[in-house]
Formats: C-alpha cells, structure tokens, sequence
C-alpha cells in the first residue's frame, strides 16, 4: 500500500508548529509567537511539498501489510509525519490531522489536488476556548444532565472540523394548485348560519436559490449539520490548505451526484412553502398539485468549519455540532 505525502506548516522563523487563529485570520507559531497570512504560507510551502510528495513515496512491504485485513486496506492508509518520522493510520477520506506524537498538525495534499480541490473555505472564526465556553453555557441550562456530559476534561475534546460540503445553485419554475375555502357565520333571532365558499387558487413563477448546502460526509447526520445552519458565504475564501492547519479535515465522500436529490427535495419544500405564504384570506388551504422543474443548475465544493463533541452514554452515542463560523 502506497503512503501519500503528508506535508505540516511550520515557522519560517523557529520551525514551529504553524496553526490557524481565527481570532487573527492568520497562522499563528505556538513557539514564536509570529503571524502569518495563508497566502504567505501556501507560497513558502510550494516547494517543500512538491519535494514532500516526490520524496514521500514509500511502498510497504508484504510484511509492513500482513497484519492489515482486505477491509482496512480499502479503508485506511499510513502515513509518515514528515516532524518526527511517527507511523501515522488514518481513515481514507482524512485530509488534516495532528500527529499524537509531537502534536504537529498535518495535511494531506493530495486530498485536495486536481478535482478534489474545494472551491472555497470558510475559515473558523471561534476558537476553541470560545467554543468550550458556549458548549459549557449550553450544558448549564440542563441541571438533570449525567455528569459524563459536563465534565471539563470531556468538554475539553472538542476538536474543530472541516466539513466537506455541495452547494447548489438552481432556479424554480413552479406551478402549484391549492383548494381553499372561505367561512362566514352569522345569526339571526332564530337561526345560526355558516356559508362555505370553495375556490382553486393557482400560483406560478419563478425562484431563485443559491447555496443550498448538503454536507458530503458519510460520517454526519444530514439533519445535525441543517440544524446549525446557516454558514455566511460572504466570508467566505479560495482554498488554501493552510486554513486547515491545527484542525480535522475529511474530504468528501458522498459526490455532487448522491447529493443532488436531497438538495431539491430542499429547494421544491422551500418553493412550496414560499408559494403557499401567498394564498391569504382563506379559512383554509389545500395543496392539491405542484409542479416544479429545476433549471440552470450549478454547483459548488467547499469545506465548513464545525466544532464537534462525541458523548457516550448508556451505550448510546450522542454528538453536540457547533457553527465555528457564526
């Protein structure tokens, strides 16, 4: 099994371990203290890992494998830390990690290159101590929550994600029908009256929608990561991996194509919801047909940053996602 090239950001002042602030937007030396912007990093690295790749290429031996099943060989892959020379494992879709041995975070280039490259980043603006602090805030408004949730050194496991994620852009054209119906009552000296009048109410036109987002991760319930939507695409950048320097990264592995369904199930839910907010001063209203064709498609690879927590209790696995932008 072939071990791809690992690569990891370090001062061009000291060689320490470079990471992402998201208080500064830039990477921070845990040794120096010195700051540096991605840009600036990702031009000093070219070199360094197109040697690492180059360099990096080892085979394992028959006997480096043996003990490795046919399933862990399809699903993970070893790596060497290009710091201290550790023998990293890693799941197949990993594209940033820390080494356990020296702590330095590390990348995976390849994970990122060519189609896989995402289109944009957003950059972590809640550090983790902001982080601990809101989950801390969550958990103390629950005083009946099992100890095995609150306490500080399991809160402390948070670790920051990079999220792999399709954005989809489309437009809607619509044609929804609705029954309705109108009811007035009124009375006389002897007698109460109700009159129900029905109508077919038509509605069509056009919507548009833009980054409407589906996470491309096997490993996260679609529903949790909707839950702490919405992520603020002004902000954000082009990809540069040095953003994902002290953090978790995956690369996707549910493509565009799987996606794509659950992304217009969301737009034709959204469209009827917007349509049916029209049909006023009814008693009540029906949906009785809908028609909605999805036209100009575009779509869009990017990565969200999440800040995640897995609690185990009673056998059963609970998992807290925060949005480590807003």
């Amino acid at each position: 099994m072939a071990n791809n090239a690992l690569t990891n950001f370090q001062c061009p002042n000291c060689n320490g371990p470079l990471t992402f602030d998201p208080g500064l937007q830039k990477l921070k030396c845990g040794n120096c203290g010195s700051t540096f912007a991605p840009a600036e990093i990702e031009e000093h690295y070219d070199k360094q890992v197109a040697l690492s790749v180059e360099e990096g290429q080892k085979e394992y031996s028959a006997e480096d494998t043996l003990q490795w099943s046919e399933e862990d060989a399809q699903n993970l892959r070893a790596y060497n830390c290009p710091s201290c020379g550790a023998q990293l494992i890693a799941d197949k879709n990993t594209a940033a990690t820390s080494c356990p041995y020296c702590g330095n975070p590390t990348i995976v280039p390849a994970q990122f290159s060519g189609a896989l490259k995402p289109d944009y980043v957003f950059p972590f603006k809640m550090n983790k101590d902001e982080a601990i602090k809101k989950l801390s805030d969550f958990y103390g408004g629950k005083p009946l929550l099992p100890n095995e949730f609150k306490e500080r050194n399991h809160i402390e496991e948070i670790k920051g994600v990079y999220v792999p994620f399709w954005l989809f852009d489309t437009e809607a054209d619509a044609d929804v029908h609705y029954k309705a119906s109108r009811i007035r009552t009124w009375s006389d000296s002897e007698y109460d009256y109700t009159e129900t009048s029905y109508f077919s109410v038509i509605r069509s036109g056009q919507l548009a929608f833009e980054h409407i987002p589906v996470d491309g991760s096997s490993k996260l319930d679609d529903q949790l990561m909707e839950s702490i939507e919405p992520f603020d695409f002004s902000e954000a950048v082009d990809f540069q991996t040095a953003y994902l320097a002290g953090y978790l990264a995956d690369k996707y592995d549910v493509s565009s194509e799987d996606s794509i369904s659950h992304a217009n199930r969301r737009v034709k839910q959204s469209t009827e919801d917007a349509f049916e907010d029209t049909v006023t001063g009814f008693s009540t209203v029906t949906p009785e047909s809908s028609n909605i064709r999805l036209i100009n498609g575009s779509t869009k690879y990017v990565l969200y940053p999440v800040w995640l927590l897995n609690t185990t209790w009673k056998g059963k696995k609970f998992v807290f996602a925060m949005n480590g932008q807003t």
